[in-house]
């Protein structure tokens, strides 16, 4: 894999938990809006634009991204933001409930992804596509970070963690809890070792981000075309993105809530799910699945644990092992009639960050018929269906902690 060090942007460090915001998009533009309220210096204003412009405008015009583009030079004009000298790699760590993760911040190559190298397991979204595109192209930065992850290495972890030892540039914690810690690599033996090590790895895998690394991969190819030029060491050759090793990431369980029953009562679903799962009444406590192929199911005031017969699913296809696959073949297609997860107005995601509580919450406000409680998958079953080309099926992973934004920014410009 090819990987490379930058001149990154970033905030000095008495700014950075204010300009740290959450990614651009886990807010709508209200909440945005509300977010940053107050904060000149918050990130959202590069990355969702449209907050520091009228309610009324369309957050798709080229009016926001050239918005967007002002913002951050005037976080530059500010002194806000510097530039780093040299090329360097940059270390960002997460620490959520006693659990961190490290990853190291470097381009990565555009060639990379179109090649197939960078291996991923969603579909994208063209109209999502496009928004982010435009926003790269338009600022000729990466504002933010794309989030993979790697087959974990001994020696980069040990690489890691001797860079740790120094004290962060970064270290704060935001208003979730999450404590965010940020070391700049300027060593270049440091520096040529960890890219030399990316060099003899195969693949890395798209975690989150599936919509900033296609449009960054599209700027990159459209620069590349429009340059007579081209020498293939251009900026525009690479994007952002924070690599993590797979064993210190967490995928939580991401859940279904259906607002109708298409028709069945409480007792006839439950008659019907009988014929692919036993069902075993839990009752008023929340269940929550413990394992794989074990599902749980609000309904009518009552948890239910489902077990999959032994024929609902496949163990050795990537996809037919999945919870969500055996849900969506034999609950919610032919008894709920819900056959697009995309499309169909519905059914509805909840992540589990969330907890099993909001699944109760909502169910029992009447908002919602029925809840499933999905076990998650696990970093081994994503990386199986990335490695076979195949593609999950809509919100099946969530991953937590997200990175924010703002903490190092790409040019594209050298």
């Amino acid at each position: 894999m090819d990987i490379k060090a930058f001149k990154g942007f970033r905030p000095r460090s008495n700014y950075s938990s204010q300009v740290a915001s959450r990614p651009y998009d886990v807010l709508d533009s209200d909440e945005a809006r509300l977010e940053a309220k107050g904060n000149p210096y918050s990130f959202l204003n590069v990355v969702k634009p449209e907050i520091t412009l009228t309610n009324d405008i369309d957050p798709y015009s080229e009016q926001v991204y050239e918005a967007g583009k002002k913002n951050f030079q005037t976080l530059i004009d500010q002194d806000v933001f510097i530039q780093d000298e040299t090329d360097c790699l940059y270390i960002y760590e997460l620490t959520m409930d006693g659990r961190s993760q490290s990853g190291i911040v470097a381009c990565a190559a555009v060639e990379d992804y179109m090649q197939g190298k960078i291996k991923k397991h969603e579909l994208t979204r063209p109209d999502k596509e496009t928004d982010r595109k435009n926003h790269v192209r338009i600022s000729m930065l990466n504002a933010e970070p794309v989030f993979f992850a790697y087959q974990s290495q001994e020696i980069l972890d040990q690489l890691i963690e001797s860079e740790k030892q120094a004290l962060p540039v970064y270290d704060f914690i935001t208003d979730d809890g999450i404590q965010h810690r940020f070391w700049v690599i300027k060593n270049e033996t440091t520096i040529n070792s960890i890219v030399d090590i990316f060099s003899q790895m195969n693949e890395t895998y798209v975690a989150d981000g599936h919509h900033r690394t296609a449009a960054a991969a599209l700027v990159g190819n459209d620069l590349k075309a429009e340059n007579p030029s081209h020498q293939g060491t251009e900026e525009y050759n690479y994007f952002l993105a924070v690599h993590f090793p797979d064993n210190q990431l967490q995928i939580f369980d991401y859940n279904r809530v259906v607002k109708d029953l298409n028709g069945h009562t409480a007792e006839s679903l439950i008659e019907a799910i009988s014929k692919s799962f036993d069902i075993n009444l839990i009752g008023k406590e929340i269940f929550k699945p413990k394992e794989l192929h074990e599902i749980g199911m609000y309904l009518d005031g009552n948890w239910y644990k489902l077990q999959a017969h032994p024929d609902v699913y496949n163990d050795n296809d990537p996809i037919d092992v999945l919870d969500v696959t055996a849900l969506s073949k034999q609950i919610l297609e032919p008894l709920l009639d819900i056959k697009d997860l995309r499309t169909d107005k519905r059914i509805e995601f909840v992540g589990g960050i969330r907890g099993l509580k909001e699944l109760k919450r909502r169910v029992d406000s009447g908002e919602m018929a029925v809840a499933f409680a999905m076990y998650p998958v696990s970093m081994k079953q994503l990386m199986d269906i990335a490695d076979n080309d195949l593609i999950m099926p809509p919100k099946v992973t969530w991953f937590e902690p997200k990175l924010r934004s703002g903490l190092v920014v790409h040019s594209l410009i050298e």
